[in-house]
């Protein structure tokens, strides 16, 4: 089945990032895809977040429209799906940790030792998320996460430094 075009409602560049993030849950989807190797529906559904099931539902459909994510067959359950970042999501972790740094200069926010994290050596911090990216993208060892508990709790910048390498 071919994906059709996307409609946007201008040429700016910045409403069509809008129009496929601009949500309250997409970007923390992609969050915990990226740092907390989350990929199975009920993965999501253990985000700090609480996000409800209709809507983990549409934003995961919507994401894979836009091709930010792509589905497979879970091995374990062929009933069952695997969601896993593209390209253009993995793209996306720049953003991301803008956003982060953001935030975490402007707003009391918990998980310090995150932006401090990423403040100290962005580069290599996404270098970390890209290769990760790189080596899961047939599995995903969840084990390998980069921040644990990136919505809530404290992490050390020792502990979380070494989960990054």
């Amino acid at each position: 089945m071919a994906k059709r075009k996307p409609k946007w409602r201008s040429g700016c560049p910045l409403n069509a990032s809008l129009e496929m993030l601009g949500d309250r849950w997409s970007l923390l989807i992609i969050r915990d895809m990226m740092l907390l190797g989350s990929q199975r529906f009920k993965e999501f559904l253990g985000s700090h977040e609480r996000i409800a099931t209709n809507i983990l539902a549409d934003r995961l459909r919507k994401l894979g429209a836009y091709g930010i994510i792509r589905t497979e067959s879970d091995p374990s359950d062929g009933r069952k799906l695997i969601y896993r970042l593209t390209p253009k999501g993995i793209d996306l972790a720049p953003v991301l940790t803008e956003m982060v740094l953001w935030a975490g200069r402007h707003e009391k926010t918990e998980n310090q030792a995150l932006v401090r994290l990423m403040e100290k050596d962005k580069q290599k911090f996404l270098e970390g998320i890209r290769e990760r990216w790189k080596q899961n993208q047939t599995h995903w060892n969840r084990s390998s996460k980069l921040i644990p508990r990136l919505g809530g709790g404290s992490l050390g910048p020792s502990e979380a430094h070494q989960r990054l390498i």
